[in-house]
């Protein structure tokens, strides 16, 4: 059983970073994507930010909470006897819980940019997108779709 544990751990833990982040990215495209037309508009990045994205888990978190729940409570109940084994599992179930969630969504973040930029025609627009690429402010860029579905590529 001890030896269990440890590969348990790791499994839930490897389990608990699952959140597709790729396609948040600029240089990727969905399937409903391809063989489209896109709208494409220009303009220059006025203002850049470092920010995270909270991916969702494909999961709903079952994974980290529901796997740190039972990781803590087989440690947990490795304590002490009787009532005191019970009490202690019962902690490690809660502690655990809590801890796997935290890790989950630790993992499921992504860096990115919030780019401020001035369209051609006037129009300020922020778009964000995951930090896949380097950009700066003065860069001339293009936005290629429309509404929910606009990535920022280089010029």
């Amino acid at each position: 059983m001890k030896r269990l544990l440890p590969v348990l751990a790791l499994g839930m833990l490897t389990l608990a970073g699952c959140a597709n982040t790729s396609t948040m990215g600029g240089d990727v495209y969905r399937g409903n994507q391809a063989q489209t037309a896109q709208t494409v508009t220009f303009g220059t990045i006025t203002a850049l930010r470092q920010v995270q994205i909270q991916a969702d888990s494909r999961m709903g978190g079952i994974i980290g909470t529901g796997g740190g729940a039972v990781i803590g409570g087989l440690l947990g109940n490795q304590v002490g006897g009787g009532s005191g084994r019970q009490l202690a599992t019962a902690a490690g179930v809660i502690g655990g819980a809590v801890a796997g969630s935290a890790v989950e969504e630790s993992a499921n973040r992504v860096r990115a940019w919030e780019m401020e930029i001035r369209r051609d025609d006037g129009q300020n627009v922020v778009i964000v997108q995951k930090a896949d690429r380097p950009y700066q402010v003065g860069q001339r860029v293009r936005m290629i779709g429309s509404g929910a579905n606009v990535s920022v590529a280089p010029y």
